[in-house]
């Protein structure tokens, strides 16, 4: 499968930038930014953006003012802006941090009830940069945490794996609420992550049977779902709900909030 392509400060993004592009510009973006380099990531020639590569790029350019995004696609412009991620054309490229960071979408906003957005990327440099004994602290701080998601979305599934176990996680899926609940009945988790709509069973189901079982009654659940309004909000909170997020999610700003619910 194709991935970047680097020329000097120019990683050209390949045509279908999915989950194992993302995993690859991710890796690029670390090193570079842990080497105090600037990166122009050309999306001249994207054709689709997946769930994974928004969420990288994204992290990206909210993090270091050294990530510009240049040329999208004509296709792909309102894509970009859709997601928030700034981009600029080639010739402006050389320009200001703030020209080069100027247009920027609407939903350029914070996802989880008004906290801000962590720089993603720039913790992720910190961590490559890390020592074998910083390393092996984080590790023993994260020892036997898993996470249970649940989302009927396989692209959703992906992410937030590659988002968790990046961050030291064991990380166990489920389709829907009723798969979700067969695997708790034969493991236990640490922190439940639940979309909202799902078939078969939607994620207030998966909240309401968990809250009634003691060895459940206790356990973090964040929500994770595209649905923001505030009464679907109180539905989540009344069936017990720890927390919620509002797809799509900001990396950084989920692995905050998942050691935050359970240190």
């Amino acid at each position: 499968m194709r991935t970047s392509e680097e020329t000097g400060d120019t990683v050209t993004l390949p045509a279908v930038v999915d989950l194992a592009a993302a995993e690859a510009l991710l890796t690029t973006l670390r090193q570079r930014l842990a080497a105090g380099q600037a990166c122009h990531l050309d999306a001249s020639t994207v054709e689709r953006l997946l769930l994974p590569g928004i969420q990288v790029i994204l992290a990206a350019i909210r993090s270091s003012e050294k990530v510009q995004v240049i040329n999208p696609s004509a296709a792909l412009r309102g894509a970009f802006d859709e997601a928030a991620i700034s981009w600029t054309r080639e010739d402006e490229a050389q320009g200001t941090p703030a020209q080069a960071r100027a247009k920027v979408g609407a939903q350029a906003t914070d996802q989880a009830n008004g906290a801000e957005s962590q720089p993603a990327l720039a913790a992720a440099a910190a961590r490559a940069s890390a020592t074998p004994q910083d390393e092996a602290r984080a590790d023993r701080r994260r020892i036997a945490k898993r996470i249970l998601t649940i989302d009927d979305s396989r692209t959703m599934r992906d992410m937030l794996r590659f988002t968790l176990v990046d961050a030291g996680y064991d990380v166990l899926q489920a389709v829907d609420g009723q798969d979700g609940l067969d695997v708790l009945s034969r493991e236990r988790v640490d922190v439940v992550i639940t979309d909202i709509n799902m078939p078969k069973l939607d994620g207030y189901g998966v909240i309401r049977y968990l809250r009634a079982d003691a060895g459940y009654d206790d356990t973090p659940i964040l929500v994770l779902s595209t649905e923001s309004d505030q009464k679907t909000k109180d539905i989540g909170r009344d069936a017990g709900a720890t927390g919620w997020l509002v797809k799509p999610f900001d990396p950084e700003q989920l692995v905050e909030i998942v050691r935050q619910v359970s240190p």
